[in-house]
Protein backbone atom coordinates (compact mmCIF):
# COMPACT_ATOMS: atom_id res chain seq x y z
CA UNK A 1 0.00 0.00 0.00
CA UNK A 2 1.16 3.50 -0.80
CA UNK A 3 1.25 6.29 1.75
CA UNK A 4 -0.59 9.53 1.03
CA UNK A 5 -0.92 12.93 2.64
CA UNK A 6 -4.58 13.90 2.88
CA UNK A 7 -5.04 17.60 3.59
CA UNK A 8 -8.60 18.73 4.33
CA UNK A 9 -10.23 22.03 5.22
CA UNK A 10 -13.37 21.67 7.33
CA UNK A 11 -16.12 24.31 7.55
CA UNK A 12 -15.38 26.91 10.23
CA UNK A 13 -18.99 27.16 11.40
CA UNK A 14 -18.61 23.78 13.18
CA UNK A 15 -17.40 23.66 16.76
CA UNK A 16 -14.28 21.69 17.76
CA UNK A 17 -16.22 18.53 18.67
CA UNK A 18 -18.03 18.46 15.34
CA UNK A 19 -14.73 19.01 13.48
CA UNK A 20 -13.23 16.07 15.42
CA UNK A 21 -16.21 13.94 14.35
CA UNK A 22 -15.48 14.79 10.70
CA UNK A 23 -11.86 13.69 11.19
CA UNK A 24 -13.03 10.46 12.89
CA UNK A 25 -15.45 9.82 10.03
CA UNK A 26 -12.59 10.23 7.54
CA UNK A 27 -10.52 7.71 9.52
CA UNK A 28 -13.47 5.26 9.48
CA UNK A 29 -13.79 5.61 5.70
CA UNK A 30 -10.08 4.89 5.26
CA UNK A 31 -10.36 1.83 7.51
CA UNK A 32 -13.45 0.54 5.68
CA UNK A 33 -11.51 0.65 2.41
CA UNK A 34 -8.75 -1.54 3.83
CA UNK A 35 -6.37 1.25 4.75
CA UNK A 36 -5.07 2.80 7.93
CA UNK A 37 -4.39 6.24 9.34
CA UNK A 38 -0.73 6.55 10.27
CA UNK A 39 -0.74 10.08 11.62
CA UNK A 40 -3.09 13.02 12.10
CA UNK A 41 -2.11 16.66 12.58
CA UNK A 42 -5.06 18.86 13.56
CA UNK A 43 -3.76 22.35 12.88
CA UNK A 44 -6.86 24.09 14.18
CA UNK A 45 -8.78 27.00 12.73
CA UNK A 46 -6.73 29.07 10.30
CA UNK A 47 -7.35 32.05 8.02
CA UNK A 48 -7.42 31.15 4.32
CA UNK A 49 -5.45 33.07 1.70
CA UNK A 50 -8.61 33.41 -0.38
CA UNK A 51 -12.29 32.62 -0.05
CA UNK A 52 -13.20 28.94 -0.45
CA UNK A 53 -16.87 27.96 -0.76
CA UNK A 54 -17.86 31.26 0.83
CA UNK A 55 -15.58 30.88 3.88
CA UNK A 56 -12.53 32.96 4.82
CA UNK A 57 -11.19 30.47 7.39
CA UNK A 58 -11.48 26.78 8.25
CA UNK A 59 -10.26 23.90 10.40
CA UNK A 60 -7.17 22.42 8.76
CA UNK A 61 -6.23 18.76 9.14
CA UNK A 62 -3.32 16.86 7.61
CA UNK A 63 -3.51 13.06 7.78
CA UNK A 64 -0.94 10.50 6.66
CA UNK A 65 -2.85 7.47 5.38
CA UNK A 66 -2.02 4.17 3.76
CA UNK A 67 -4.65 2.95 1.29
CA UNK A 68 -4.62 0.41 -1.56
CA UNK A 69 -4.11 2.27 -4.85
CA UNK A 70 -7.32 0.90 -6.35
CA UNK A 71 -9.39 2.40 -3.50
CA UNK A 72 -8.27 6.04 -3.90
CA UNK A 73 -11.06 6.92 -6.35
CA UNK A 74 -13.69 5.58 -3.93
CA UNK A 75 -12.08 7.44 -1.01
CA UNK A 76 -12.16 10.73 -2.93
CA UNK A 77 -15.79 10.12 -3.90
CA UNK A 78 -16.84 9.51 -0.29
CA UNK A 79 -14.98 12.59 0.96
CA UNK A 80 -16.63 14.78 -1.69
CA UNK A 81 -20.03 13.63 -0.39
CA UNK A 82 -19.22 15.03 3.06
CA UNK A 83 -20.69 18.55 3.17
CA UNK A 84 -18.47 19.55 6.10
CA UNK A 85 -15.29 19.30 4.00
CA UNK A 86 -14.87 22.38 1.82
CA UNK A 87 -11.51 21.46 0.25
CA UNK A 88 -9.24 18.40 0.13
CA UNK A 89 -5.93 17.54 -1.45
CA UNK A 90 -4.16 14.22 -1.91
CA UNK A 91 -0.40 13.91 -2.42
CA UNK A 92 1.74 10.79 -2.61
CA UNK A 93 4.09 10.47 0.35
CA UNK A 94 7.66 9.74 -0.66
CA UNK A 95 9.28 6.65 0.88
Amino acid sequence: MKKYDLFTIIKPNLDNDEADKVVSKTEEIVKSLGGETIGCDKMGRKKLAYEVAGFNDGFMVNQVISVPSDKIVELKRQLKLNDSIIRMMFTTKEA
